[in-house]
């Protein structure tokens, strides 16, 4: 249920405005800073906030890297306009690890290898804490339906899923697949 930008928040409008203050709070911390109205969210939290772990893949919304949780929701940085997301709670990858510990998903991503070249796991991670904020034990296809939006070309996906059922405490030599390298 990932939203794309449209229509997300009231953006104020005006001619001729080349800066606006943006007030957001990232990981439970509040950030006032002045942006082009033009700006997305994602460059916005990578260049003014200085949050560099939300990746840009395709910035056209198809690859997921960008993913953040905003106002409780799974969204594409790289489609929302800054201005859009005045007032937004936002939780990024940086929000996952709690006193420098990793998340129970980051630990169970990388006990199942489900992180390769890391550059798809910022966006994977926050589209299942997304999932797992609305189904806490979800079924193997409502993982899959939740990370349809995030593309890695590493894993083949088994291992993200396996990482995502033992972490919900769902794994078993059942539904386990046979890693494969070809």
């Amino acid at each position: 249920s990932r939203i794309h930008g449209a229509g997300l928040c009231k953006a104020p409008a005006g001619k001729g405005v080349t800066r606006m203050k943006i007030t957001l709070t990232v990981n439970d911390q509040v950030y006032i800073r002045d942006a082009a109205p033009s700006k997305n969210l994602l460059h916005f939290l990578r260049e003014d906030v200085g949050l560099t772990g939300t990746k840009e893949g395709c910035g056209a919304g198809e690859c997921g890297a960008c993913t953040v949780i905003m106002n409780g929701k799974s969204v594409n940085a790289c489609l929302v306009l800054a201005p859009e997301a005045d007032g937004a709670v936002i939780r990024t990858v940086e929000g996952e690890a709690l006193n420098g510990a990793l998340s129970p998903v980051q630990h169970k991503f990388m006990e199942h290898h489900a992180v390769q070249c890391g550059f798809c796991t910022p966006g994977m991670l926050m589209s299942i804490r997304d999932l797992l904020g609305r189904v806490p034990k979800p079924s193997v296809h409502q993982i899959k339906e939740a990370i349809e939006g995030n593309f890695c070309r590493c894993t083949g996906y088994q291992q993200i899923i396996e990482a995502v059922l033992d972490v919900t405490g769902q794994l078993t030599k059942d539904n386990k697949g046979e890693l494969r390298h070809v």
